[in-house]
């Protein structure tokens, strides 16, 4: 049954909404850092821990989230964690280090929580068009990070840093607002897989070659963003222009993450999208091992093409390789936690590699090498199984 087009509205926007939610706890911890150590006294290692905390619940906490799609249903647990970031948000701020620490756990799960989710949401509402509504939701994931990276500061010299850092709990609940009619709407009530999809995946091989290349892929990713403005400024390049870099970085990956899963969601394998975002990781890599600070406007277009593209494709791949929702939200499951495992691994052994070889030519060659294991990874992943076309046909309803 074809839905009204004022729901298809509403639903669209609250997906994309919540899209904007998924990283904005996360990045906007950087840009409000030195406020934070100095009004709390913390050590440079306490201070980054507060990002390491997150990024370590994103994947211990993913594979709770099939236990609740199956309690509660898909739908109302992405409105489950969407009012928990804001409480999560909200808490970091209100008081001392241990509620720094606390919230910031409690954020990161929902984060988690929503992260393997939302392939299962796009499965379920929009079947027949996967690659493009992938496409819109993982934009709303880089614009998120992007929007909280440039707005913290001033924020923060307004309002201060508990403020800035709470603000993040606004999106939060006008996402929970605007996804409520979806979760409490009967016909959408459905919930199933448990523990059957978990058996099922785990025997397919395709299964581990999605969550290596989710997990490789990521590491690529959050070593550049932990590393990228130290490489260019220990290359002579100026600390501002190091930051517009990074954000040249992000408008990249915006236009890759648009695109990319419309073309790739419609072809039988995603093999060959998987091939030329690898490339362009690589060439970003090796223009920065190579020349930073030469033309570094250019590596940073081609890397953040590429990484755009690779998250793009992980999570398209997720969603196109499993039948229904609830295996949806299982592949999810298993190949975010083992990809946030590596995101949180990757900076500190790429810091631990610059400072035994006193510089950054070794930790950009095993990027350059962890490409390759990208695409050893991603080129199986992105082959559709025999008997089994990715392509889904178009519900009426949508």
């Amino acid at each position: 049954m074809r839905r009204p087009r004022p729901a298809v509205v509403l639903l669209l926007a609250g997906l994309v909404l919540a899209s904007l939610n998924l990283r904005p706890a996360l990045a906007g911890v950087s840009p409000l850092l030195g406020d934070i150590m100095r009004d709390l006294s913390l050590t440079p290692a306490a201070g980054g821990a507060i990002t390491t905390v997150m990024v370590v619940c994103l994947g211990v906490a993913a594979p709770l989230a099939p236990a609740m799609v199956s309690r509660i249903g898909v739908d109302q647990t992405l409105l489950a964690a969407l009012v928990v970031l804001a409480a999560g948000v909200g808490l970091r701020g209100a008081g001392g280090v241990v509620a720094l620490y606390a919230g910031s756990a409690v954020a990161g799960t929902a984060i988690a929580t929503m992260n393997v989710i939302m392939p299962a949401v796009v499965k379920r509402h929009f079947p027949g068009r996967v690659g493009v509504l992938t496409g819109v939701y993982v934009s709303g994931l880089v614009t998120g990070a992007a929007g909280a990276s440039a707005l913290m500061v001033p924020l923060a010299e307004e309002y201060g840093w508990r403020a800035a850092s709470a603000s993040v709990a606004a999106p939060a609940l006008a996402a929970a607002v605007l996804w409520a009619p979806q979760a409490f709407a009967p016909r959408h009530r459905e919930t199933g897989g448990g523990r059957r999809p978990y058996a099922t995946l785990l025997r397919r091989r395709v299964t581990w070659y999605v969550m290596g290349f989710m997990g490789v892929q990521s590491m690529t990713f959050y070593v550049m963003l932990a590393w990228l403005p130290t490489i260019f400024r220990d290359a002579g390049l100026p600390a501002d222009q190091a930051g517009y870099l990074l954000a040249l970085t992000n408008l990249a990956q915006i236009a890759a993450t648009l695109t990319v899963p419309v073309h790739a969601g419609r072809a039988p394998s995603q093999a060959p999208h998987v091939a030329v975002a690898a490339v362009l990781t690589a060439v970003g890599y090796l223009g920065v091992l190579l020349a930073p600070a030469t033309a570094p406007w250019l590596w940073m277009v081609v890397l953040g093409l590429g990484q755009g593209a690779s998250i793009a494709l992980a999570l398209l791949i997720i969603t196109l390789r499993a039948p229904d929702p609830a295996s949806v939200t299982a592949l999810s499951a298993v190949a975010q936690s083992s990809g946030y495992v590596l995101a949180a691994l990757g900076p500190l052994a790429a810091g631990l590699l610059h400072q035994l070889s006193g510089g950054w030519t070794v930790p950009l060659a095993a990027g350059l090498g962890a490409c390759v294991v990208q695409l050893a990874l991603g080129l199986p992943a992105g082959r559709a199984e025999p008997g089994r076309h990715p392509r889904v046909t178009r519900e009426a309803g949508v």
